[in-house]
């Protein structure tokens, strides 16, 4: 099955990262709640402040219906909030044999 993966990659400042971490759960089940086609996410930390988010769903018209909602829920608006810069953002269908099913 093939599957839409988002890749984002932005900058939190280390006195904010720990609030980011907190806040992490929250959007998690905002998405899981609200963003139809949402598969899981995960997020890894990179040097320079700065993280990846790694967001996977069903079909790209499910990302662009996400995309299109930013953040309304409140666990989602507490952590896009903590982001200080994004620095890119893009996204592509998996196209190896470990894709979700």
């Amino acid at each position: 099955m093939t599957t839409t993966v988002e890749l984002t990659r932005f900058r939190v400042s280390p006195e904010r990262a720990t609030h980011l971490l907190a806040a992490r759960p929250g959007m998690l089940a905002d998405f899981r709640a609200d963003r139809a086609g949402f598969l899981g996410a995960r997020l890894v930390r990179l040097p320079s402040d700065e993280w990846l988010d790694i967001v996977e769903w069903r079909t790209p018209e499910d990302f662009a219906a996400s995309r299109a909602k930013g953040g309304n829920l409140p666990g989602i608006r507490a952590f896009f909030d903590l982001i200080d810069e994004l620095v890119s953002a893009e996204a592509g269908p998996t196209a190896d044999s470990e894709s979700r099913s």
